[in-house]
């Protein structure tokens, strides 16, 4: 599942899913927000996610700590522009397994992904 209030980089971190390396990635719903992941996570019960910090509705440290609840085996990856140490750490304390910093290279998010699938 991918959450980001861009619809851009939705798109591109869903384009990216279907490179080689990532052949056992499907998308099985995009989100805008953390209200939307939440309800969206709970349909779809997807066992990766990449998650955006900063986000209207629900923000991605928000999202996180209730997604646990939601989905308390799925992997998450951040995706953020926030690049201080602060930011990451809160975020992997809240539930996330692994954080990317934006702008990133394909080659980049394809690594971080495949991380967290092994």
């Amino acid at each position: 599942m991918i959450v980001d209030d861009s619809a851009i980089m939705r798109n591109r971190i869903a384009r990216l899913c279907s490179k080689p390396g990532l052949e056992r990635v499907t998308v099985v719903a995009m989100a805008g927000d953390g209200a939307q992941a939440l309800e969206r996570a709970a349909q779809a019960k997807p066992d990766l996610v990449t998650m955006d910090l900063t986000m209207p509705v629900m923000d991605g440290p928000a999202c996180l700590q209730a997604l646990r609840g939601v989905l308390p085996n799925a992997r998450v990856l951040v995706v953020s522009a926030l690049s201080d140490r602060a930011t990451a750490l809160q975020a992997l304390t809240k539930g996330a397994h692994g954080f990317l910093l934006k702008p990133f290279s394909d080659q980049q998010l394809i690594a971080s992904l495949q991380e967290l699938m092994s």
